[in-house]
């Protein structure tokens, strides 16, 4: 009990240092297998590289594999919060560079079914998380389900990851235009992944954010490339973020660079208005979407 108190008090004096409301932002693709959660993973710990506090938050139904990416294992996840009335502090682990991150799990599916009581649940607890961090990141599933949309439009920006591959352009566009048609106001930053080189990776970004603007009348913001690296997989086969594993490999210069640009152009735009993450998601979910 005296420990749960002095861990309390701390992270309220945490917040009385900290009074801005983190970021919200959405990791998002219109198909799997696009390489989203590791560009979310490594990106994250780039983050925390400059100086940034950061909470990755695995919210990828069928494929949350957060936890699987870094070698670790998650003793609770966001279904034991409401299962066993945690705190939401109790379900947060801690990965390398400090990295905070809450794990999906297999039940990850019920989490977008919540009555109104665990909702009002969750909001409570994630108000909690708001001042500690800096970025809040939510690693989305594929596409766009009638309830996690709700946590994508409720951001404060969306990154779509995509590839070259024609279905994958395709998928990506699809899920913008739909973001688009719930929240015209909202920033998207877009990554081409797999690119098999520097120059064929951004025309095809380039092509993308002009089809983007033709058909759908909103900017996108390119956010950069990342290269068919090798390493990559030899990363994921070693459960080492590939950040990590070779910082000066194709792959890893490349976050750098995303990161870097991600930063300056945020900054940039300024894109955090009046209304909260908490606030948007409150009024979403009271309508259909």
């Amino acid at each position: 009990m005296m420990s749960d108190q002095a861990a309390s008090l701390r992270r309220k004096l945490q917040i009385s240092k900290n009074p801005r409301e983190a970021k919200t932002l959405s990791f998002i693709s219109g198909k799997g297998g696009v390489g989203k959660s590791n560009i979310a993973l490594n990106f994250s710990l780039e983050l925390i590289k400059n100086d940034q506090k950061v909470l990755l938050f695995d919210l990828d139904v069928g494929m949350g594999n957060i936890d699987i990416l870094l070698g670790l294992n998650s003793d609770k996840t966001i279904i034991d919060m409401f299962n066993e009335q945690l705190s939401i502090h109790d379900i947060i682990e801690t990965g390398p560079r400090n990295l905070a991150y809450i794990a999906g799990g297999s039940g990850l599916s019920e989490f977008f079914n919540l009555n109104a009581d665990k909702k009002d649940y969750f909001i409570r607890q994630y108000m909690e998380l708001v001042q500690m961090y800096d970025y809040i990141i939510f690693d989305m599933g594929a596409g766009a389900t009638k309830d996690s949309i709700f946590f994508i439009l409720a951001s404060d920006e969306c990154i779509v990851i995509t590839t070259p591959e024609p279905t994958s352009i395709t998928d990506a566009y699809g899920m913008i235009k739909h973001v688009a048609a719930n929240q015209p106001d909202m920033p998207i930053f877009a990554i081409m992944n797999r690119c098999g080189t520097q120059k064929e990776g951004e025309k095809s970004l380039e092509r993308f954010k002009t089809v983007i603007a033709q058909f759908l009348h909103i900017e996108i913001q390119m956010m950069g490339i990342l290269p068919e690296d090798k390493m990559v997989t030899n990363a994921v086969r070693k459960q080492i973020p590939f950040i990590l594993l070779n910082e000066r490999s194709a792959a890893g210069k490349a976050v750098q660079q995303l990161t870097e640009n991600y930063l300056s152009k945020s900054r940039e735009m300024n894109n955090i208005g009046n209304a909260s993450f908490i606030q948007k998601l409150k009024q979403f979910i009271t309508k259909e979407v």
